[in-house]
């Protein structure tokens, strides 16, 4: 056993601290020259997984949710041929946070990035390190935004901040969606003129394509739909501002919030359709759709003016809520010319399912996982919904808890860190002092009557703040995590907890 452990031992340790007993055995079967002459034939090859990561994407900006705006054919085609979640949300609705979470499985009071632009901690075991001890081929392409600190130039050496990835093209983040740079082993940036879904498209092909005897884990984290809002010309052409549908809860002259910003994401979500679109075919193209798993979501929404706010943060629909397809195909399959790749049930996805069970960022590591066959490590919070997933059960979470430790100045509505819970049929959300939302989403889908402290919700308000105060016991989250003032971390050095930082340097980052 030992000997197994030192074939794939890092300097950090982190396969000692963080993966199971089981995978830990088997490192010298999966890893060494193969099984003894005469002994038990080598397991089945386990899919591949793609994981493709919008930024700022709402859970209703797809034509496949009901939008009948925006043009996703392809999003639609990913979803006729597997699951698509309608209650997708991110647990804690920024960007930092939610990256961890996808990647850990734990909460942002586990994994420490409670914040953005702190640095994950090394010590905790990502998905990308599980596969890559079950011998799979890992990828990471695009928007990292998990080392901390100092965003540009945004280069992350090799080694163990990498998480887990070993073939690399990305950077810390800019939000730079044209004219942008990433970096490969080295601090020499690699810079590319086109819009960025392109660049990381092919990036993805050139990896998919080399070591094809081994499975592989691609993760693409693009920038878009994230503003600044820019979409290529021709995608941004087919939209005109006064012709889009508006929440009713839009509230006009938001800066950030407009029905031109409107146009514009939607032509950048086009524009990225199009290149998830590019990607499949390029799959197929390599015979690698076959026993593939497919991921498309987001790390939050974009509130682009609902409410009268811009951006993230919040607990509302527009923020939380957030797209969820998984998806197989199977290259052996008929092939529809016009939609794309046939759906197949390679991994076990039936087609064509949409399901109302509650899937958050914590659960992504455990589904896959268990999709895929593999215990997940020690420390992981979310739930393995790998049998919803399968159509095998329609039992799920009862709630989702949401929850963000601090409010940026002039990103969303004052209050400081909340806590939320959703339910089928409310959203409950409070701060430390008080309840602060309550929304009866059965007969206020838009979340415009707030009955938090209304006698006539008193009952159901009790229940809530109790369904609350268990998640936050269970998942160990406490008021006093909550940082006392704004801080932006992305002005210094790259830290793993804010509370690291002085107080000379929380002084100087105040946020203005």
């Amino acid at each position: 056993m030992s000997s197994q452990f030192r074939l794939n031992e890092k300097p950090d340790s982190r396969l000692r601290m963080g993966l199971p007993a089981v995978l830990l055995a088997g490192l010298g079967t999966v890893l060494g020259s193969g099984p003894v002459r005469g002994g038990p034939p080598p397991p089945p090859r386990r899919p591949n997984l793609v994981i493709f990561l919008a930024d700022q994407m709402r859970g209703e900006a797809m034509g496949c949710d009901g939008n009948p705006d925006v043009k996703t054919p392809r999003l639609d085609r990913l979803a006729a041929g597997g699951v698509r979640f309608r209650n997708g949300f991110a647990n804690n609705p920024v960007c930092c946070p939610a990256r961890a979470s996808i990647l850990t499985g734990m909460y942002a009071q586990r994994h420490g990035l409670m914040i953005n632009d702190l640095r994950l901690r090394e010590s905790h075991t990502t998905i990308a390190e599980v596969l890559q001890a079950q011998g799979y081929r890992t990828a990471f392409l695009g928007k990292w935004h998990l080392d901390g600190g100092i965003r540009e130039p945004g280069y992350v050496p090799p080694g163990p901040r990498r998480q887990g990835f070993e073939f690399w093209a990305a950077h810390e983040c800019n939000h730079r969606h044209f004219k942008s740079h990433y970096f490969r082993d080295g601090p020499e940036p690699v810079p590319f003129e086109r819009f960025e879904v392109e660049e990381w498209v092919d990036r993805g092909l050139e990896f998919v394509g080399t070591g094809a005897d081994r499975p592989f884990f691609l993760m693409i984290a693009c920038g878009p739909p994230h503003s600044p809002y820019q979409a290529p010309p021709a995608d941004r052409a087919l939209y005109d501002p006064a012709r889009l549908r508006v929440s009713p809860s839009w509230r006009e002259g938001v800066r950030g919030g407009s029905r031109e910003d409107l146009a514009q994401s939607y032509g950048m979500i086009t524009a990225m359709d199009r290149g998830i679109g590019r990607l499949l075919d390029g799959l197929e193209a390599r015979g690698l759709t076959r026993d593939t798993i497919f991921l498309f979501t987001s790390d939050h929404g974009d509130l682009l003016g609902t409410h009268g706010l811009r951006m993230k943060r919040m607990p509302y629909e527009e923020s939380a809520r957030i797209p969820m397809i998984l998806s197989s195909f199977d290259s052996s399959a008929p092939r529809d010319a016009q939609q794309g790749l046939a759906p197949g049930k390679p991994a076990g996805i039936p087609s064509g399912r949409v399901s109302d069970v509650f899937i958050t960022h914590v659960d992504l590591m455990p589904t896959l996982l268990g999709l895929m066959g593999i215990p997940s490590p020690w420390g992981v919070q979310g739930a393995d919904l790998s049998k919803v997933v399968r159509g095998e059960t329609s039992d799920g979470p009862d709630s989702v808890f949401l929850q963000n430790f601090m409010i940026g100045k002039g990103d969303a509505d004052p209050i400081p860190g909340w806590r939320a819970v959703r339910t089928a049929s409310h959203l409950y959300a409070r701060t430390k002092e008080g309840p602060g939302h309550l929304y009866d989403l059965a007969k206020d889908p838009y979340e415009l009557d707030n009955l938090a402290g209304t006698p006539g919700s008193a009952k159901v308000q009790a229940e809530l703040d109790a369904r609350l105060a268990r998640w936050m016991r269970e998942t160990g989250d406490d008021w006093s995590l909550n940082p006392d003032r704004p801080y932006l971390p992305m002005k210094t050095r790259a830290v793993y907890h804010w509370s690291e930082l002085t107080p000379e340097e929380r002084e100087g980052i105040l946020e203005k």
